[in-house]
């Protein structure tokens, strides 16, 4: 893939790291799930106790949506197979892998430029943070749902080839987390309206393709959310249940949410949790990478331009587009750090692409304004040069 996009060697070495990067952390994710715990192993062992199938069990008795979904995915390898839980967390693990490939091989073939921080520069670094990793490596829904917004995102990013394997992504995305499904349709939409590198055609017909599906999986978007309607209300509702159920007592990295005012509410979900507030180890190196989403934020005030917003890629302006409402929805829902962590990792890499971009498109403006003047500046030393010559001739 990184040949048939033409990315440079070593950019291309980096894939490979990258894969025995994430191999390692399907080991390590059986390890810390054996020791510590999750739903994960409930998954592969089919012992979810809130899922009851009724009747003679068989494969499609755990065809549904959420974790159900899982339990089917899961039906095959693990209960006919005999597969061991190790690799099923490898089998998860490489739809995870491919999901950042997508997201890899479209940064480095579509950014204009590279930025650095403190020396360090931003790609390849940030495809090797902790969270992007861990929380895609094993069996379980995040995998399912990374992997599918990531590959729905590569394909929308040349949907006139590619629109068939959206279709494929969004059946995933759907099945997994159907609220996720709902945004990445609406968020599809609202960024092929937005692209200047769309057609008028082309808009028409394929945002009325993402309202309509945006449509269809409403009904059972809002029963999957056990919500009457689709509002602010019936949201603020839901997360308040949901909000006091995270912030117990037997939950020992949560947060006072509910009391929390909505500016606070937004910062604790997106750089939260900072040193400050790290349990175990997992949330100790995910203050490194809060604290990189909160550096970068701050530069998308200077660096923000209708220029470009225009000229960014479509993978970036639809996962954008679709990390708002997924944020407004879940900084209001969750107040665990683990969860916070989990959730977040389907959409935030998203963010710091967008302010990525938005600095690296800037900073190519601003070598480009450098090289008209030194250009500019030469063409008048010549012409001077020239007067010269015919005023001593």
């Amino acid at each position: 893939m990184a040949k048939r996009f033409g990315l440079p060697k070593k950019y291309e070495l980096h894939l490979h790291y990258l894969l025995a990067y994430h191999i390692f952390f399907s080991f390590f994710f059986t390890w810390y799930i054996i020791n510590y715990g999750g739903d994960s192993q409930g998954y592969w062992k089919l012992g979810m106790e809130q899922v009851l199938i009724k009747g003679e069990v068989t494969w499609f008795s755990y065809f549904g949506e959420g974790t159900t979904f899982i339990l089917w995915l899961c039906y095959i390898p693990s209960q006919l197979m005999g597969l061991s839980y190790l690799t099923g967390n490898i089998l998860f693990g490489a739809l995870g892998f491919i999901g950042i490939r997508y997201i890899y091989v479209m940064t480095a073939a579509l950014f204009p430029t590279n930025y650095e921080v403190f020396g360090i520069p931003l790609f390849p670094t940030v495809f090797y943070f902790l969270n992007l990793h861990f929380w895609t490596a094993g069996v379980g829904k995040d995998a399912i749902c990374f992997w599918g917004i990531a590959w729905f995102l590569f394909a929308i990013q040349e949907y006139k080839g590619r629109w068939w394997q959206a279709v494929i992504a969004l059946f995933f995305i759907y099945l997994s987390r159907p609220h996720m499904g709902q945004a990445i349709v609406s968020g599809a939409g609202l960024a092929i309206l937005m692209g200047s590198e769309v057609k008028l055609g082309y808009k028409i017909a394929l945002s009325s393709l993402a309202a309509v599906g945006a449509v269809l999986l409403l009904p059972s978007t809002l029963e999957t959310l056990r919500i009457e309607e689709l509002s602010l209300e019936s949201l603020e509702t839901m997360s308040g249940v949901r909000s006091a159920g995270l912030n117990t007592r037997n939950v020992g990295s949560g947060f006072a949410l509910q009391s929390y005012p909505w500016p606070l509410k937004l910062f604790t979900y997106m750089f939260r949790p900072l040193f400050f507030d790290a349990h175990n180890f997992v949330s100790f190196f995910s203050s490194f990478e809060n604290l990189l989403y909160l550096y970068l934020s701050f530069f998308i005030y200077r660096n923000w331009t209708p220029e470009a917003i225009r000229d960014m890629p479509l993978f970036i302006k639809a996962g954008m587009i679709t990390f708002i409402p997924v944020t407004l929805a879940f900084m209001n829902a969750l107040s665990n750090t683990g969860i916070i962590m989990r959730m977040k990792n389907m959409t935030m890499i998203y963010f710091l692409l967008f302010c990525f971009f938005l600095i690296a498109y800037n900073k190519k403006l601003r070598i480009q304004q450098v090289k008209e003047k030194v250009r500019y500046y030469k063409q008048r030393e010549a012409i001077k040069a020239r007067k010269s010559k015919r005023a001593a001739g």
